[in-house]
């Protein structure tokens, strides 16, 4: 898996203080895609223990809230299984600290009924994930107003509630948003 950018702090892609990485590689191709050139899996630069450890660190300071995961593709087969053990080192270092992932996939439709199905990486990587931001990016649909997302139809998922119920249940703030 390539990356294409580790931010030390951000503060636009989820709640607080943020350590972010924006993975490389991604199907979708959304038209105006704020991300574009992450379209392209060999962009950037290889991912190893050395960023997992990198992201760690920046982690460490009691203000940063937590991890946020963007592309490019997270739920792309390949960087899923070189996401995994940067979300379990997060997850077992700083259980505290959420971890948000933005996808294009649906969490429902395509992430539940298909690929955790087919892929226990996808199971087990979902299992780290608190906050789920989800749907392609619909240019049609882009409200600048919106917090957290770039178009009406994306949604912002509790994972583990979802996981537990059964169906989706919408992050608690995003009447906030």
């Amino acid at each position: 898996m390539n990356y294409a950018e580790i931010k030390q702090y951000d503060v636009a892609n989820g709640t607080g203080v943020r350590v972010s990485i924006f993975v490389s590689g991604c199907t979708h191709h959304c038209k105006h895609c704020f991300n574009e050139e992450t379209w392209d899996f060999n962009y950037g630069r290889p991912f190893s223990e050395t960023e997992v450890d990198q992201i760690v660190e920046y982690l460490k300071p009691d203000y940063v809230a937590g991890l946020s995961v963007l592309g490019g593709e997270p739920f792309e087969p390949s960087n899923q299984e070189g996401l995994l053990p940067l979300l379990q080192a997060v997850k077992k270092e700083y259980p505290e600290k959420d971890i948000w992932c933005y996808t294009g996939y649906l969490f429902d439709k395509q992430i539940l009924e298909d690929m955790c199905r087919k892929s226990e990486v996808t199971r087990q990587m979902l299992s780290c994930i608190d906050i789920l931001v989800d749907g392609r990016f619909v240019e049609e649909k882009k409200n600048l107003k919106l917090r957290f997302r770039g178009s009406e139809n994306q949604r912002i998922i509790d994972v583990k509630k979802s996981l537990e119920q059964g169906r989706v249940i919408h992050w608690e703030h995003e009447k906030d948003s």
